[in-house]
């Protein structure tokens, strides 16, 4: 083994032997041989936003929006990922965690078990992921993530640069998002491939419980677990324009602790290459149901993208979401009147307008127009209290810039 001159001249001075610096040096050699193949990436996401009119108490309570970021400038999270991908071995490992810090970390609200006191996050910090990846030599390799994992479900992610527009869908925020527990993915051929898994529960919260003494109602068994599947079918090569086209369905069961009792999401969404150059279409349908409440609340959205040049794209979705009864999703504590007050509209139909134009390198950067309208005329938005609103429609412009490393 080769030593350098300053460990050479310490082991003449009898500071050090020899066998005890290549002993070192072996083990410093194995640290930086483990972590070689770890990367680190993120972003930071930034946005101003204005809202017209006057009154904000009241905003379309879409994820990650909200009168919090109405009429002025925004940090709205930093992502720091550090990961080792699988790769090509029969036996492959890795691993991923997703830290958030800024103030969509609070939204994500994934804080473990008790982690700060309660049971949601307030620290402008969360774990978004956090998972050991493995492959299997079965077939044509069976990967598992074991640990904290984004949802199975949606059209969009809850990785803001990877959506087509800056605000959240309805469909999105109703969607579960982070489960603790462990999942199976397998590609059968180039056209299927498929996921299950199971979970603790269909909460975001980092290692919840579906029994006592986590939960204080209606708790289930010990053995009461979360379940998940989904399957997907991607057009080959031969299909023409078609090809890479996607047709994707999900559901998720389990128990929720905001609901103290189980839910059901179900998903169903495509994406479709079309024979004009640079356009692409989607489609999502979500539907969540929660057992022995009445009421339904549904979300359905067209997607269309445009690349218009290298460097310029447009995005458009329409969206109609139905939130009704006693199931409704949208709703927030009155502390006057001691209930749960609708935040929402039973009907609501949205349009959202994104011009992105990557002017920098590395820089995603948008300019989007939203309109919320009230289906219902309740008149539930703006407004100068929590649940005051005068107004059917919630107009949106908000511009959007990110650098990922």
């Amino acid at each position: 083994m080769k030593f350098n001159q300053w460990t050479v001249a310490l082991a003449a001075l009898g500071v050090v032997s020899l066998a005890s610096a290549a002993k070192a040096e072996e083990q410093v050699n194995s640290v930086l041989t483990a972590v070689s193949s770890t990367t680190l990436s993120g972003y930071v996401d930034t946005s101003a936003q204005w809202n017209f009119g006057t009154g904000d108490a009241n905003l379309p309570p879409y994820k990650f929006g909200g009168a919090s970021k109405a009429d002025g400038f925004n940090l709205d999270v930093v992502q720091l990922r550090i990961d080792k991908p699988l790769d090509e071995q029969q036996w492959s490992a890795g691993y991923r965690a997703d830290l958030w810090f800024g103030p969509d970390a609070n939204v994500l609200g994934t804080s473990s078990l008790f982690g700060n006191g309660t049971m949601a996050s307030t620290g402008d910090f969360a774990i978004r992921q956090a998972y050991v990846a493995l492959r299997m030599p079965v077939g044509n390799g069976l990967d598992w993530k074991i640990g904290a994992f984004d949802s199975i479900l949606g059209y969009e992610s809850v990785e803001s640069p990877n959506n087509p527009n800056y605000t959240r869908s309805w469909g999105h925020s109703i969607e579960p998002q982070t489960h603790t527990g462990v999942l199976a993915s397998y590609r059968f051929s180039e056209l299927v491939s498929a996921s299950a898994g199971v979970a603790n529960t269909y909460s975001q919260n980092i290692n919840d419980r579906a029994f006592e003494p986590v939960q204080d109602t209606n708790p289930k068994a010990e053995s009461y677990k979360t379940y998940m599947g989904s399957i997907a079918i991607t057009a080959p090569e031969s299909t023409g324009f078609l090809a890479g086209s996607t047709l994707y369905a999900g559901v998720v069961n389990g128990f929720s602790a905001s609901y103290a009792d189980n839910l059901t999401s179900w998903y169903a969404g495509a994406t479709v290459a079309t024979p004009v150059t640079g356009l692409r279409c989607g489609a999502a349908f979500d539907l969540l149901n929660a057992h022995d409440i009445s009421g339904e609340t549904w979300a359905l959205a067209g997607y269309a993208s445009f690349q218009a040049t290298e460097k310029l794209s447009l995005h458009l979705r329409g969206e109609y979401l139905r939130d009704r009864g006693d199931q409704k999703y949208f709703v927030a504590f009155d502390d006057a009147l001691g209930t749960y007050q609708p935040t929402n509209p039973d009907k609501v139909l949205t349009v959202t307008a994104t011009a992105q134009y990557d002017l920098w390198k590395n820089v995603v950067s948008r300019l989007e127009l939203r309109w919320d309208h009230d289906l219902t005329g309740n008149g539930l938005y703006g407004g100068t209290t929590e649940f005051e609103g005068d107004m059917v429609n919630a107009w949106m412009l908000a511009a959007n810039v990110i650098y990922k490393f």
